[in-house]
This record gives C-alpha cells, structure tokens and sequence, in this order.
C-alpha cells in the first residue's frame, strides 16, 4: 500500500503518567500523528529515518539543569551528535541553480559581486534558524504548523505552493546532472539520456536510507565535500587570487547594469522549500522534549552546526564564482551559462579544469535531488496528513520534472540555461509561501510560548529580512517579465490581476490568520465545539503550560 495516513518521522514520546501538568497538550499533537506503519506493516519513506539518533542526557548534568542552559554546557561530543541536518539544509544553497547564479556573476561582474553572495546566506541564516527553532520548540515541522492553523482553502495552496517550488527545484537538479554526465562522458550520454539516467538514480536514496539517518547524512557529507575539493582544485589551477576575493567580499559595491544580477544571487541563495526541510530535519535527533533546557540545547547546537555548514556553502560558491571572474570577466561573453560553461572552462584553463567541473557539478545536483525528496514527503504528509511510499513519491515527482526538461533537451538543447532562469523566477514567486508561515508561527505566543517566541528585535529583524527578499525577488520577477514577455494589454492585464491577488494572499497569511495561533491543544478544543475561539491571555498562559510540558 503506497498511499496512507501519517506525517513524518517526528513520532511525539508520549508523556508518562505524571509528567508536566496535563497530556492533553500531548494529545492534541498526537491527533496529528498516527501509526508510523501501514496495514502492510511497510514503513515510509521518511518514517523509516525514524530509527533516530538519541542524544542522552550527560549523568552528570541530568538533575541539575533547570529551564535555563548552564554555564560550559558546550561539548564537542555533543555537538557531533547534533551534526548533521545543517549539512543537509545546506545542501540548497549549492545546487545547480546557484551554481549557475555564481558563474553568470563572476563572468559578468567580477568578484565585485561577492560580498553579496555572503550576505545573502547570512540572510538566509537566520530564516533557517526561525525553522529550526520552530522544529525543535514544538516538536512539529512547518508543514504540519500550516494544516494545524490554516483553513482547508489557504492550507491547499500553500501546498500547492511548495509542491511546485520542489518540482522547480528538481528539475534544476535534473538538468546540472545531466549536463555534468554529457561532460564526463565525453558526449557518449547526450542530454536527453542524461536526464532519463538522473531521474532513475534517485532511486539509489531507497537503499541507502535504509542504512539509517547517520550512513545518510555521511553521504551528503561526502558529497559536500566532492564539491569544495573539486571547486577548490579548480581555483588553484585556475591561478585566483585570495586578494581579490577578499576584496570581493569585503567592499560592498555593484557595478553599472548589475544590480539585476545581484538580485538573481539573492533570489537563487534563499529557497522556499528549505524553510520546510529545516524545519523537519532537527526532529532526526531524539531528545527529551520534557525540559526546556534540553530544547535550548539542542537549538544552540543546531545553530552552531548550521551556521559550520553555511560558511562550507559561501566558500564553496564564492570558488565557483571565483574562477569564472578570472577566466572571462571583461572578455564580453554574455551567453555563458551551465550548458555551456565546461567547454568554456576547457579552452580558458585546460581539459583537467573541465571534468573537475563536471564531478563538482554533477555531486551539486544528486545532493540536492535527494534533499529534494525528503522535502516533499514531509511537505506532503505534513499538509495532507498523507503518507506516500519511497517508490512513488520519486516515481511522481520525478515523472513531473522530467517532462519539460526532456522536451527542451529534445527540440532545442541549447535552450536549458533559459529554462534554468524561469526557474529561477519560479523560485522567488513561490518564496514568500514559505517565509511568511515561519514568520508568522514562530512570532505567536500561543505556538512557541513565552520561552521560544521570537524577541522583538529578532522578529523585526527578520521580518525586515523577509520584506527585503520579497522586494528583491518581486523586482526580479519584473525585469523578468518585462525582458521575456510581449507588452499586449491583455497580456499586461493577466499579469496585473495575477499580482494583486497574490499580494493579497500574501497579506492574508501574514495578518488574517492571527487569531488562529493558539497551541494544537487549543485548536482541538475549538474544533470540538465547532469553532476557532481567540486565544485570550488565559489561553495563552494555559497552553504555555501545555507546551511545556510536551
């Protein structure tokens, strides 16, 4: 049976008889969680990385910790057993999309760009640390937040939303490994087939997840690393100066007609469906969730790992960057992009400097197809209440991705960079549908309480953040539609009704659904009577209490 009812593999511990102030919290969350398994008794996709990673308390610490984290509370043996969805969360700042951003910059710009990159993920950062924390304060993941608190109408498009934010992503998978295979094949695997074996070799994930979450995480750590040797190897043969890169990075500037290009960094580094990945991931480790300090512990390890894992990311794209700057900036190549970027590399640098691209490539794009399919099983269990097998949860979405890009890799092969930049486009329509929701959760009392909502400072900040991407990503999608679109009324008419209702849809996620953030426990209890009372201040201080004890 392929298709069942059940989230992810974040099954809540129930409360022992006695344990905090009431289970009803509990209950109510578990309401959202039903049996990990089947009738067939198979176990899914995401389910089967439940075998999680507990993370004990130290014999030493265990009585004498209250709410609050101690003074040395720091272990690098803890912070091991933390180590991990980080890496993978950052897996979506290397993909083939971005990939594709850095080069098309450093071909165009320079290094003058950098800086920019690095402030993005900075940005991006602390978005994921809101997800994080909502993951960890809550023990539930932003797709189940978004079916607890919204109305069946916004809840489906918001599904609909990240469905084709993934799929967009996918393809962009689809088509950097596809095009690393023609490189290393030496044209032997055009680009049609190449996009046929990709699709096919997610399915590899099937057997290696089996081995559980700790093998799989190794293997994007493998794969990470693939990456930085490979980029880093092409940067000393390439002959980059660190000079003046770390002039890139340092002095902020953007030069004549590339403010379009800084934008598009921003707009490929900051990914939708990562918020709801992230938000997932931290549920891999095990922890009693009983304790206030224990959550405080496991967010700061998850920070610090994650923010390891970011700067492996900024080297990574910055190298990549790099070695276009050096090759071609100022030597008038504007068509230059991942399609055609390794015959480039091959006449600039030697036929070495080529394939260490393809490899780097082709490590970029099955890491984040991987990623990929975690994300949508969460996103769809999460949204839905639906379970979708391993098998066809890969079967239809890659099924999906597959059909654009083997039509354009059939009739017009040379058009796959600008298939790359409408998805790139697609990316930052879909973004706000992301950030909004754990914007919104993470800033309610009645969701995070007291302890774990966002500080004025830190929800100003990030809100500050979230308007900024949108403006950018908006300013994007303009030049965009300007550039690619015919300027017919009815065409521009379309484009204007579509905007206004999507910035409607905006405003209403972010402040018409106030009054519905109270705890799942108090969801329940409306739901019960047939209706979503607010959340007044007794409420709030009484679900605290609930909370607190989950």
């Amino acid at each position: 049976m392929w298709l069942n009812r059940g989230p992810s593999f974040n099954n809540l511990p129930k409360l022992e008889e006695g344990q905090g102030n009431s289970g009803e919290g509990n209950e109510a969350l578990q309401e959202l969680h039903t049996d990990d398994e089947d009738e067939t008794g198979e176990t899914d996709f995401v389910d089967s990385v439940d075998r999680r990673i507990e993370v004990p308390e130290e014999p030493q610490t265990s009585t004498e910790w209250g709410d609050e984290l101690p003074s040395g509370w720091f272990s690098w043996q803890r912070l091991w057993k933390f180590t991990g969805p980080g890496f993978l969360m950052s897996i979506a700042y290397l993909d083939p999309g971005n990939l594709e951003s850095d080069l098309q910059a450093g071909a165009r710009t320079g290094y003058s760009l950098a800086w920019v990159l690095m402030w993005s993920t900075v940005m991006g950062y602390l978005l994921q640390m809101l997800a994080m924390k909502l993951g960890v304060a809550t023990s539930m993941h932003l797709a189940q937040h978004c079916r607890a608190h919204y109305p069946n109408v916004p809840r489906i498009a918001l599904w609909l939303m990240a469905e084709i934010a993934i799929i967009g992503s996918d393809i962009q998978e689809v088509i950097g490994s596809a095009i690393a295979l023609r490189v290393l094949s030496q044209g032997a695997i055009p680009l049609w087939a190449g996009v046929l074996v990709t699709a096919l070799d997610a399915f590899l994930l099937l057997l290696i997840e089996r081995f559980g979450v700790r093998n799989l995480e190794a293997l994007f750590g493998v794969l990470i690393a693939v990456m930085a040797a490979a980029f880093g190897i092409m940067c000393s043969l390439a002959g980059v100066r660190a000079l003046d890169v770390a002039e890139g990075l340092a002095i902020p500037s953007i030069p004549a007609g590339a403010l379009q290009m800084a934008v598009a960094i921003v707009g490929a580094v900051i990914m939708p469906h990562n918020i709801y990945l992230h938000s997932a991931l931290v549920h891999s480790r095990k922890i009693d969730t009983t304790k206030n300090s224990r959550k405080k512990e496991a967010i700061a390890y998850f920070r610090i790992e994650s923010a390891v894992a970011l700067t492996v990311s900024v080297f990574i794209n910055v190298a990549v960057m790099a070695v276009f700057a050096k090759g071609f900036y100022g030597k008038g190549i504007k068509d230059i992009g991942l399609e055609n970027a390794a015959n480039y590399l091959g006449n600039a640098f030697g036929s070495n400097v080529k394939y260490i691209w393809a490899v780097g490539l082709l490590a970029a794009g099955q890491s984040s197809s991987m990623t990929g399919i975690y994300t949508g099983q969460f996103v769809m269990s999460g949204f839905l209440d639906l379970h979708v097998s391993q098998f066809a949860r890969i079967a239809i979405t890659r099924s999906v991705a597959i059909a654009p890009t083997l039509v354009v890799a059939l009739l017009s092969g040379g058009q796959l960079d600008k298939l790359n930049e409408w998805l790139n486009v697609l990316q930052s329509i879909q973004l706000p549908f992301a950030l909004i929701p754990v914007l919104v959760m993470t800033s309610s009392v009645g969701i995070m309480t007291v302890t774990f909502v966002n500080q004025r400072l830190t929800a100003g900040l990030c809100w500050a953040i979230a308007a900024a991407v949108v403006s950018i990503n908006m300013s994007l999608i303009y030049s965009f539609v300007q550039q690619n679109l015919p300027h017919n009324w009815w065409i521009l008419l379309l484009v204007a009704v579509a905007v206004i209702a999507y910035l409607l849809f905006l405003l209403y996620l972010t402040f018409g659904t106030q009054t519905s953030m109270a705890h799942p426990s108090h969801l329940r209890k409306s739901r019960s009577s047939g209706r979503r009372d607010d959340p007044s201040r007794e409420t709030l201080l009484s679900t605290r209490a609930e909370s607190d004890s989950l």
